[in-house]
C-alpha cells in the first residue's frame, strides 16, 4: 500500500506476530530514554509492531502528515513492514493526534484535524510537572501505549515530532538499521507526559574553521533532533573562512571562503545550499540561527575587501588557529554599509527570528571601538526584523531591548565579567548558557584525547552533564535563562568521525539539561540511560568516546 493512501481496506483484527526463535521480547522501559521525560507511568501490556500496523494522522494537517511520513520512513527499512500513513479513523496502530487542550479527542485521526500551528522557534517552556492537566505547550506531547495502539498527542506538529523521537528510543536499537532485521518490535505499555524545561535548546556547529558540506550539516541536524534539540546555530564566518554567499559582496565567499584551518580548500554555502539546510532543519523542527561574528574573527572578510580595513590594505588569508587579532574598523562608514548588506541578505534568507552577531574575543579592538561597532550593529539586525544574539561580551556594550547574551565563560572567567552578564540579565537581557568547561564539545575528555583543545579544562562526560542551568550563573535570575546550547568548535575537527567522537556522548547530556525537569537530574541514573544509547549509536554508525565513567555494554 502506498503511504498516505487513506482509502485502503482495513485488515482483519491484528494479531501478535510469532517471535523469532531464541529472542526474548523484552520491551525497553519507558524511563530509559534521553532526555528524561517529565512524567512516566508504566502500566498494561506492550504494543508490538506487525505487518498490519498503520500510522494514523489527522485529517487536514499537512505538518502532522509529514511527521507521520517521517515516522513510517524511519521504521520501514528495519521492520520490512509497509506501515501505510492514513487519515482513516481507527483505535489501533500508531496514532498521531493534534489537540488544543492536551486531551485525546480533538484532531484525532479521521477527525477535524485541529492544527496546532507549530513553530519550531517558539520559546515557550513548561515546568515539566503535570503537563497533561495544564496543557502540553508548544513542544510537549503525551505518549500512551496499550497492547492495541500507540498514541502520540500534542498541540503542535513539533510536539508530535518530539514524541516520535521518544517512541524511536523505546524500540530496539536495530530499528535504526537500514536493512530488514528480525525484531520483535515491542513498545512497553504505559504513559509518558512530557514538556521541555527550556524553550531554547541549541547545538552550534562551527563551519568557519573547517567547512562541512550540506550533507554533513544534515547529519548533525538528525543527531540534534534525536535528543529534542530545537536550534541549529551555524557559525558562518571566521578568520579562516567565510561560508555564506552574499550577492552584494561576492568575494566574501569566493575568496574569503577558499581556505580553512591547515590550508585545505575550504568552501561555502550558496544561497540554494543554505535554503536546503533551512528546509531540512525545519523538517526536524529546528530553527537555524546564522552567526556573523564581529568585530573580531573577521580576517576572511578583511582579506576579501581591502576597503574594510582601517589602513585600506587587505591582510592575507589565514589558516592558523590563534584568535583575537582581527577587527573591523569602527571609524569607517563602509563597515556599517557592509553590515547592513550582509544582515539584509542573511535576514531575507533566514525564516527564523534570530541573527547572531558574535562579539567574542575582540582583543585587537579597543573598548570604545567595540562599543561603537556593537551598538551600531544591533539596530541593523532589528531593522531587518530579527532578534539579536551575541556572545556574552555583548553585555559590555549596550544590549538593545530583547537582545540575548550567550554566556560561554568558565571557572576562570573574571568575576567582574560574570557580574556584567548578571546585571544585564536583571535589566531584561535573556541568557543562553554555553559554559566552555561544560558544553563546549571540542574540549578534550582527558589529557590523552587525540582531538580537541583544553584551554577551558578537560571535560569528561559527568562534568558536561552534572550542572543546573537554572542556578549556574550567580546573580542571573532563573527566569532570565532561556536555555542551553552545546557548541562544537572545529579547530581540530575535519571529518564526520571526528565530529561524532567529540559530540558523543556529551551532546545528549546537554540536550537533557535543556529539556528535562530539574527534578529528574541525577548522574547515577543518567549514566545507566546513557550506556543504553550505545547500541543505537552503533546501529546509526556514530563514532563515540567510550568514557570510563559509563558502564558501556560489551562489544558484540
Amino acid at each position: 500500500m502506498a503511504a498516505g493512501s487513506g482509502s485502503a481496506a482495513e485488515p482483519p483484527g491484528r494479531t501478535t506476530p510469532a517471535e523469532p526463535p531464541g529472542r526474548t521480547p523484552t520491551a525497553i522501559p519507558l524511563d530509559r530514554v534521553i532526555p528524561a521525560p517529565a512524567s512516566v507511568r508504566a502500566h498494561g501490556r506492550p504494543y508490538a509492531l506487525d505487518p498490519g500496523t498503520r500510522v494514523r494522522v489527522p485529517v487536514g494537517s499537512r505538518e502532522a502528515q509529514r511527521v507521520g511520513d517521517y515516522l513510517a520512513e524511519l521504521l520501514r527499512p528495519a521492520t520490512g513492514y509497509p506501515l501505510p500513513v492514513t487519515t482513516r479513523g481507527g483505535d489501533d496502530g500508531i496514532r498521531l493526534v493534534l489537540t488544543e487542550d492536551g486531551g485525546d479527542e480533538a484532531g484525532a485521526p479521521g477527525g477535524s484535524g485541529v492544527s496546532g500551528g507549530g513553530d519550531a522557534s517558539g520559546e515557550a517552556a513548561g515546568s515539566g510537572e503535570g503537563a497533561g492537566a495544564r496543557g502540553l505547550g508548544a513542544e510537549g506531547y503525551r505518549l500512551s501505549v496499550t497492547h492495541r495502539s500507540v498514541t502520540i498527542t500534542a498541540r503542535t506538529a513539533a510536539g508530535l515530532f518530539h514524541g516520535v523521537q521518544t517512541l524511536r528510543q523505546l524500540l530496539p536499537a536495530d530499528i535504526e538499521k537500514r536493512a530488514r532485521q528480525a525484531g520483535p518490535w515491542r513498545i512497553a505499555g504505559g504513559t509518558i507526559v512530557d514538556v521541555p524545561r527550556y524553550g531554547y535548546r541549541g547545538g552550534m556547529l562551527d563551519v568557519g574553521r573547517h567547512f562541512f558540506p550540506v550533507d554533513q550539516v544534515k547529519r548533525y541536524i538528525d543527531q540534534l533532533a534525536l535528543y529534542k534539540i530545537n536550534k541549529l546555530h551555524l557559525h558562518l564566518s571566521e578568520d579562516q573562512g567565510w561560508r555564506i554567499a552574499i550577492d552584494s559582496w561576492p568575494r566574501l565567499a569566493t575568496y574569503g571562503g577558499s581556505t580553512q584551518v591547515g590550508g585545505g580548500p575550504g568552501g561555502y554555502y550558496t544561497k540554494a545550499d543554505y535554503q536546503e539546510i533551512i528546509r531540512y532543519a525545519r523538517s526536524r523542527y529546528l530553527t537555524v540561527i546564522p552567526e556573523i561574528d564581529l568585530p573580531s574573527h573577521t580576517n576572511a572578510a578583511l582579506a576579501s575587501y581591502a576597503r574594510l580595513n582601517c589602513d585600506g590594505v587587505a591582510p592575507p588569508l589565514y589558516t592558523g588557529t590563534e584568535v583575537g587579532f582581527s577587527t573591523l574598523c569602527a571609524g569607517k562608514q563602509i563597515t556599517y554599509d557592509f553590515l547592513d548588506d550582509v544582515f539584509r541578505e542573511l535576514a531575507a534568507m533566514t525564516p527564523g527570528p534570530y541573527l547572531h552577531i558574535g562579539g567574542d574575543e575582540a582583543y585587537s579592538t579597543n573598548h570604545e571601538d567595540y562599543v561603537t561597532i556593537m551598538d551600531k550593529a544591533q539596530p541593523i539586525v532589528a531593522k531587518y526584523g530579527k532578534t539579536v544574539i551575541g556572545w556574552h561580551q555583548l553585555t559590555g556594550a549596550h544590549p538593545v531591548k530583547g537582545a540575548i547574551a550567550q554566556y560561554w565563560g568558565y571557572d576562570k572567567t573574571p568575576p567582574a565579567e560574570r557580574a556584567q552578564v548578571a546585571e544585564a540579565a536583571k535589566k531584561g537581557t535573556g541568557v543562553i548558557l554555553s559554559p566552555a568547561d561544560r558544553s563546549f564539545l571540542d574540549m578534550k575528555y582527558t589529557k590523552d584525547t587525540p582531538l580537541g583543545l583544553h584551554w577551558a579544562g578537560l571535560v569528561e562526560v559527568k562534568r558536561a552533564y552534572d550542572w543546573d542551568p537554572g542556578a549556574y550563573l550567580a546573580g542571573v535570575p532563573e527566569s532570565s535563562v532561556l536555555g542551553v546550547e552545546a557548541a562544537l568548535w572545529t579547530e581540530t575537527l575535519a571529518t564526520t568521525q571526528q565530529l561524532d567522537f567529540m559530540a558523543f556522548p556529551r551532546l545528549p547530556g546537554i540536550a537533557e539539561l535543556g529539556w528535562s525537569p530539574a527534578s529528574t537530574h541525577d548522574w547515577d541514573t543518567y549514566r545507566v540511560r546513557l550506556a543504553a544509547q550505545a547500541e543505537r549509536w552503533d546501529a546509526l554508525g556514530y563514532d563515540y568516546y567510550r568514557s570510563p565513567q559509563v558502564d558501556w555494554p560489551s562489544a558484540g
